[in-house]
């Protein structure tokens, strides 16, 4: 099997974690008989935890029902109604419509066209160390030369600003269709907005008519500590854009807006944006059942204490330099790459699953499935500090 996988499945990297998993149960991959606990959630995909019985159930049940009927959008899909109905009506009243995708790039690409198309204007921005995918024009946002050089030319017309710098959102101007920001940026190593950065940029996007979109689709379904993670900021945006714990470990993308905003996809164009799977109805069923999930239970109210806990357990060791948080979402930063890099390995022979930042080196990651019991945050803490002990 693990022959066959580098052979014949295309890699993202020279070094994948390459641990053949034989089944996953709540906080807990396992392999050939080992245990590791999850400290990063599929990318904060796995907010529920693994395997959770409802959302096997659902996925189940709707499968004996059917699978693809047509192209997004032209049938009357229960999984799909029910999802939009329950998410819609935990959003603000502007944010009252979901148009389904596949995945996070693909709601930012769709998120993008949007706003152009309501605008009429070319010109968008984003932020220093962002990240919002890997598509083209979700590439195009980001300021990383070395990832974007090889494949040049892309989405001209982007300019970009430096988060919590409020003399930069003089660069938003009546050109601008939109700017795109995570409301706590994730692959930069979890940075938080000062007091009152957010607030100044919903200011600054109503005075020149520009479209303020969030990306959530890593701080989405309550790992900051909230549902959504603007409801700590009080920011409304414009769009939304949704992925990862959204699918409750299926393949789902969603850009929300209101509905009159989301109509401009139907005509001049008609079929705007076209997607054929978006909005698959075993994934949708599965993200139903999700949201019930956390919905019922007190996840997302406990993330903050248990991040919480779990930094402050962490904090007085020698090896660690700072931990940045929002919820359950934590950098561990060692100050050196040297020692991140290591980290993983280190954990991994400890029985745990982490992963690095793409724009901050020097840390590592923990965000564990929001289920997480204390226990087994104890457990997590043991594990990490065996490992620190080793650098």
């Amino acid at each position: 099997m693990r022959r066959t996988f580098f052979q014949h499945v295309g890699q993202t990297s020279p070094s994948p974690l390459a641990i053949e998993v034989d089944r996953a149960d709540g906080v807990f991959l396992y392999s050939h008989g080992r245990r590791y606990i999850d400290l990063v959630s599929g990318v904060c995909v796995s907010n529920i935890g693994h395997h959770h019985p409802e959302v096997v159930e659902a996925v189940r049940s709707q499968a004996g029902d059917y699978f693809h009927l047509m192209v997004y959008g032209e049938m009357i899909q229960a999984p799909q109604v029910l999802h939009a109905s329950l998410l819609t009506s935990i959003l603000p009243p502007s944010l009252d419509c979901i148009y389904y995708v596949n995945s996070g790039s693909e709601a930012v690409d769709a998120a993008l066209k949007l706003a152009k198309r309501l605008t009429g204007r070319s010109r968008m921005a984003s932020f220093v160390n962002c990240y919002h995918g890997s598509s083209h024009a979700s590439l195009s946002l980001m300021d990383d030369e070395g990832r974007k050089g090889a494949f040049r030319p892309l989405l001209p017309g982007v300019d970009q600003l430096r988060f919590n710098c409020l003399q930069d959102l003089s660069l938003i101007t009546d050109r601008t269709a939109c700017v795109i920001v995570e409301p706590v940026q994730g692959e930069a190593g979890v940075i938080v907005p000062d007091d009152g950065f957010l607030q100044a940029l919903r200011t600054r996007c109503d005075e020149t008519g520009t479209l303020l979109i969030f990306d959530e689709v890593q701080t989405g379904f309550g790992r900051t500590g909230r549902m959504f993670a603007f409801e700590k900021y009080g920011v409304v945006p414009d769009i939304l854009v949704l992925a990862k714990a959204l699918g409750g470990g299926m393949p789902l993308g969603g850009v929300v807006s209101s509905k009159t905003r989301l109509d401009a996809f139907t005509h001049d164009p008609v079929l705007g944006h076209i997607t054929t799977f978006g909005g698959h109805p075993v994934c949708c069923a599965a993200a139903l059942a999700s949201l019930k999930v956390l919905l019922r239970e007190d996840w997302v109210s406990k993330a903050d204490m248990k991040g919480q806990y779990i930094g402050d357990a962490l904090r007085s060791h020698p090896a660690v330099r700072e931990i940045r948080r929002s919820g359950l979402l934590l950098a561990v930063d060692l100050g050196r790459e040297d020692y991140a890099s290591r980290m993983l390995g280190l954990l991994l022979d400890e029985g745990a699953v982490s992963d690095y930042f793409l724009y901050n080196p020097t840390s590592f990651r923990i965000a564990p499935p929001l289920c997480i019991s204390m226990e087994e945050a104890d457990m997590a803490v043991n594990t990490v500090i065996r490992a620190l002990d080793k650098l």
